[in-house]
């Protein structure tokens, strides 16, 4: 437990709209329905992501993703919520610092008990998804012990088929049991329909972290 007074349950820092709903939507929703307040940062406005025909430019997609991930959140019940400007798909590219210092400035506003983000190896090896972690990692790291939260990863029992992603794979820890909200789950997940495809690889791979959602602790 951190000695500091949480503000936030619960924030997660992750780089696209739709990292939130796959891996802790329904951790979300309980944790809301227990009277907690709970948060996202979300680093980009996924403008570079599949448009399936939906839209036709960036910032078409942009603006269809950003009412996708609103339309999530109000399903979820998020009570907080930043939308951070990142150019999509090129986080490695930008200042590393600046990086940390927005994932840093959100851990000391919102002061929350417990952060989630992905773990070193992205899941999935998406440049994005390392790169937060790394930024998420250092701003935990930069912070005074005494006001570090926990810092969670998102984590599957399923290996990497990748042997590199593999060689970096993380168990989980800490497993929650969310099947009471997996008709409220899968309407959150369903709001993001550019993501379609993401849906289908998901659930193929991945289909009990519908009902379970696991995760890795740092001690």
């Amino acid at each position: 437990m951190t000695s500091h007074d949480p503000a936030l349950k619960l924030l997660l820092i992750v780089p696209h709209p739709d990292d939130e709903v796959y891996g802790a939507s329904g951790t979300l929703m309980d944790l809301i329905e227990e009277g907690h307040t709970v948060g996202l940062v979300t680093l980009t406005r996924g403008e570079a992501g599949r448009t399936l025909g939906l839209c036709d430019t960036p910032e078409e997609l942009a603006r269809l993703r950003e009412a996708e991930l609103r339309a999530c959140l109000d399903v979820i019940g998020v009570q907080v919520h930043e939308q951070l400007q990142f150019p999509d798909k090129a986080l490695r590219e930008q200042p590393f610092e600046a990086l940390v210092e927005a994932a840093r400035s959100a851990m000391q506003r919102h002061r929350p008990e417990t952060v989630l983000t992905f773990p070193p190896n992205g899941s999935n090896g998406h440049p994005d998804h390392v790169t937060t972690h790394k930024a998420v990692k250092a701003a935990w790291d930069s912070l005074p012990e005494p006001q570090r939260p926990k810092l969670w990863y998102y984590a599957s029992d399923t290996p990497p088929e990748n042997e590199e992603l593999r060689a970096a794979w993380i168990k989980p820890n800490l497993r929650r049991d969310v099947s009471g909200k997996l008709t409220r789950k899968l309407q959150a997940i369903a709001c993001h329909r550019t993501q379609a495809l993401s849906t289908v690889d998901f659930i193929r791979k991945f289909p009990e972290r519908i009902r379970q959602e696991t995760f890795f602790q740092v001690p």
